[in-house]
């Protein structure tokens, strides 16, 4: 059950994808695809002033996308789990991958286990840009809060953020910080 929460949670593009669609490489999970979509779509309201019904279908796409990964990181952290950049791999793994048995991640990288905690601080500005995204694309910010038709001004900005902050999850999940060996 575990290995398949794993797997869940760790899914990117099969090689075989990204050979065959190369821009691929630039979003290497669904959920970054669904997001690089949903920035260039959120322009479209942001300059006819309305949101159309396609546009809240992708946006409740991006919802599942990011909750499936959400889930059941929560489900492996309970369970005890850490992101990959936070933990040393067991030597045996570090043998094979790496050559050499030392303080590393199973991707060859020294260890840094503050990353954990980036990783949690990432996926909750994700939830929340999403929030905040549903909000301005179904009028709820607009009016007295924001002004008529503001908030879709600020739709592509609010998008890009969470487009960089699901880059930043899948970022610190691999690759070491400032406080290696910490």
């Amino acid at each position: 059950m575990i290995d398949a929460l794993k797997m869940l949670h760790n899914f990117v593009w099969p090689d075989s994808w990204v050979a065959a669609f190369p821009l691929l490489m630039l979003t290497p999970t669904p959920l970054a695809l669904a997001t690089a979509v949903l920035f260039v779509w959120s322009l479209a309201p942001a300059f006819k002033g309305q949101v159309g019904a396609g546009f809240l279908g992708w946006l409740r796409l991006t919802w599942v996308l990011t909750l499936l990964p959400a889930v059941t990181g929560i489900v492996l952290a309970v369970s005890g789990g850490k992101v990959a950049s936070a933990v040393p791999a067991p030597a045996a793994v570090q043998q094979e991958l790496c050559g050499q048995v030392a303080n590393l991640s199973r991707y060859c990288l020294p260890v840094d286990p503050p990353r954990d905690l980036e990783h949690w601080m990432y996926t909750g500005f994700t939830v929340l840009s999403l929030l905040a995204a549903e909000a301005l694309a179904r009028d709820r910010w607009n009016g007295e809060f924001l002004g008529v038709n503001i908030g879709l001004k600020l739709l592509p900005v609010l998008t890009l953020f969470l487009a960089g902050c699901v880059y930043m999850i899948g970022r610190v999940a691999v690759f070491p910080g400032n406080s290696v060996g910490a």
